[in-house]
């Protein structure tokens, strides 16, 4: 029999429930306001890095025009909305909600972007935009593209430090993990873009703030061999030796002396001892004693010391140091400060100095090198002449020597040892690095003694195996194509100096040097799919392995080297040689801890 409840049982159940239906209203109260509170923070952190990443940019752009008022304004703005977001993103609302697994990502990568934006702008931008005329190109380089190395050495401290500090800030940028929010994460990859650039910007500063005074002539007068690399005839450093003159710098002024082809240098020289490596590697082409060969290693340090060596056997001068360039980097530059014109009236601009300095130039002079290396010359000392003068973008300038920098088309070398370390860090000293990280340098010289490398194609292919042991193997696939048009070449352009192998006319000869991974052992090395004979040799603790072949006109030839290396950290690197093609890329490397 169901006993009946007492009223006050009764009682007690309605207020039971009453409480309990005002909790899950109070519950729903708290977590509709926190919701509430979050997405309001979140549009005013949105707002205040958007803010500051536009007063940012806007600094940057005022600093390089030379604005310094403008910057110091915009980038105390930047600075302002940069710590409103901090505040907004580390709220308690904003903590509670960034601590949940997964669901909580988008909040916590904002704290890490406001984090990392507010840096920025009071570690970096700040004090950079106090650096003022040593970052604004318009006041760096002054009339008659003078350097302002006065304004560069005392900003040196500055820089530094701002380097040093945008350098950590962008790696804790590249750091921010991904999040399921489109919003957030199309901010977080423009913030790593921003982060690098303006660290890439301040590092390259700094290193010239700490070596460009003295080396342009700020505590007395300095003096470089430069070579103007022809790449249609392919050697390490890029290409065949084939026209010279002296850089003289003094106070930050700079002009270039006794230009010259190379019909003034012999292949005779005195050598120089660079290492039994060195010797044992490319000992059998006469580097250090014959012009022709003095930069078959991709080593620029090697060749600079050679060229050094050969000046003074010439004239008795030593130079201070030495600079390599290219047709490619000339065109850079024509960009900048527009054509020259030569004394007949032919113009040379970015669009045809390339072609007219490594192709026409052989079908127009023919066999009669002598006029064409005269030719050569005088294209070389009016292209001189235009960007040693005055310049009226100093910023694009800047802009085009470091893209050349990058791509290996401008290399210097300095025989001052405290100068040559900081170089031998940048892309400028285009530099086998001696570290144990993963390496693949693909190395082309010409053994044909003709200029097809001007039609030659590339493709590199570098892939290794996962990291779970003490080694690895490895692949390199190296695919060289001879794009050679059909058409009259003279036996200067299309033959070959010694041909050993038969080959028939307009076949490219070519010798094919990997620098490895150190440690990495060859196991088997093929061409076109048979295994072929290797030469051996070590550059800088790397193993150096060669095959020798022909590239006959409209063929290809593969050559796949089958290693085992050693499974060490870093980021594996494939330098990529400055010839005139630009080569195809694959790297499939898994970076081990």
């Amino acid at each position: 029999m169901r006993r009946r409840k007492t009223d006050e049982q009764i009682a007690a159940e309605r207020h039971k429930r009453r409480t309990i239906a005002i909790g899950c209203t109070a519950g729903a109260v708290v977590v509709v306001g926190l919701g509430t509170w979050l997405a309001y923070e979140g549009l005013q952190a949105k707002s205040s890095l958007e803010q500051a990443r536009e007063y940012a940019t806007s600094s940057k752009n005022a600093l390089l025009a030379g604005d310094t008022e403008t910057a110091l304004r915009t980038a105390g703005d930047a600075d302002k909305y940069a710590k409103q977001a901090q505040d907004f993103t580390h709220s308690l609302p904003w903590s509670i909600a960034a601590a949940i697994p997964w669901l909580g990502s988008p909040f916590a990568s904002s704290q890490q972007m406001s984090d990392v934006v507010t840096g920025l702008t009071s570690d970096v931008l700040v004090p950079a935009v106090g650096a003022g005329s040593a970052v604004s190109p318009d006041q760096l380089i002054l009339d008659g593209a003078r350097i302002n190395l006065a304004a560069l050495r005392d900003a040196a401290p500055v820089l530094e430090t701002t380097a040093a500090a945008a350098a950590e800030l962008d790696a804790r940028a590249q750091n921010i993990d991904g999040t399921y929010l489109g919003l957030i994460d199309d901010a977080r990859v423009q913030l790593q873009d921003q982060t690098a650039e303006l660290s890439g910007l301040l590092t390259n500063t700094a290193t010239a703030a700490q070596i460009a005074p003295a080396m342009l002539g700020a505590d007395g007068p300095r003096s470089y061999f430069i070579g103007f690399q022809t790449n249609a005839e392919a050697r390490g450093t890029g290409g065949l030796l084939g026209g010279f003159g002296i850089v003289r710098a003094a106070d930050g002024a700079v002009r270039v002396d006794d230009l010259a082809s190379n019909r003034e240098l012999r292949t005779n020289y005195q050598p120089i001892d660079l290492g039994p490596d060195f010797a044992r590697t490319y000992g059998h082409s006469r580097p250090t004693v014959d012009f022709r060969n003095s930069n078959v290693s991709s080593h620029f340090p090697y060749a600079a010391q050679i060229w050094q060596s050969i000046w003074q056997q010439e004239s008795g001068e030593r130079v201070d140091g030495a600079v390599a360039t290219d047709p490619v980097a000339l065109s850079y530059v024509l960009e900048v400060v527009g054509p020259v014109t030569l004394p007949g009236g032919e113009k040379i601009t970015a669009d045809n100095v390339v072609e007219l300095t490594e192709s026409t130039a052989y079908s127009r002079f023919g066999d009669d090198q002598a006029a064409r290396k005269r030719y050569l010359e005088t294209v070389a000392s009016a292209v001189v002449q235009k960007m040693t003068g005055s310049i009226s973008r100093p910023q694009a300038l800047l802009e085009a020597l470091g893209r050349a920098a990058s791509e290996g088309r401008l290399a210097v070398w300095s025989a001052n040892p405290d100068e040559q370390a900081v170089l031998a860090g940048t892309p400028l000293g285009q530099t086998v690095p001696e570290d144990p990280a993963p390496y693949a340098g693909v190395v082309v010289n010409n053994l044909g003694g003709n200029k097809l490398d001007y039609y030659l194609r590339r493709e590199i292919e570098y892939t290794a195996g996962s990291c779970d042991g003490d080694t690895r193997n490895s692949t390199v696939t190296v695919r060289l194509s001879n794009d050679l048009p059909a058409g009259d070449y003279t036996n200067y352009v299309a033959g070959m100096f010694d041909n050993p192998v038969g080959a028939p006319f307009g076949s490219n000869l070519t010798d094919l040097s990997l620098v490895a991974t150190q440690g990495a052992k060859l196991d088997k090395v093929t061409v076109n799919g048979t295994a072929a004979m290797s030469f051996t040799g070590k550059e800088l603790g790397h193993p150096v392995y060669s095959v020798q072949f022909p590239t006959p006109r409209g063929e290809t030839t593969e050559i796949v080297f089958q290693l085992n290396e050693p499974e060490v950290a870093g980021a594996p690197r494939v330098p990529i040689q400055p010839l005139a093609d630009e080569p195809q890329l694959d790297v499939t490397v898994p970076v081990c801890g």
